[in-house]
C-alpha cells in the first residue's frame, strides 16, 4: 500500500465536503479580496503599487486559511492542497479587488 492509498483510507474523499470547503475558501476569498481593495484605494495606492499590495494581501490570508481553518493541513480538504487554496484565492479574487479598489480610490483621492 503507497502512501496516497492511506491517505485515501485515513481519509476519504467525499465530494459534498469538497464542495462545502471550496465554497467556503471561495466566500473568505471575495471577502478579503473586497476589504483589500477598499484598503488599497483608501492608501491610495496607484498601478503596480496596488496589485503588489493585492499579491502580498491575498497570500497572507491564504496562509492565514491554511493555518486557522485548515489546521495546516489543505490536503484534507481540497484535492490540490496548498496550489489549489493560492491559486483560487489570487485569480478569483482580482475583479473584486479591482472594483472596489477604483471606487474607493475616486471616493477618497477625487
Amino acid at each position: 500500500m503507497n502512501a496516497e492509498e492511506r491517505d485515501l483510507q485515513l481519509y476519504p474523499i467525499v465530494p459534498e465536503n469538497l464542495i462545502a470547503n471550496s465554497k467556503t475558501i471561495s466566500d473568505l476569498q471575495s471577502l478579503s479580496s473586497s476589504l483589500l481593495g477598499i484598503a488599497a484605494g483608501i492608501l491610495g495606492l496607484e498601478s503596480y503599487t496596488g496589485f503588489l499590495f493585492y499579491l502580498l494581501g491575498t497570500l497572507f490570508v491564504s496562509t492565514l486559511i491554511v493555518t486557522f481553518v485548515m489546521g495546516g493541513k489543505p490536503e484534507v480538504y481540497s484535492r490540490g492542497g496548498w496550489k489549489d487554496v493560492i491559486a483560487a484565492d489570487v485569480t478569483g479574487g482580482v475583479m473584486g479587488f479591482v472594483l472596489t479598489w477604483t471606487l474607493f480610490f475616486g471616493l477618497v483621492r477625487v
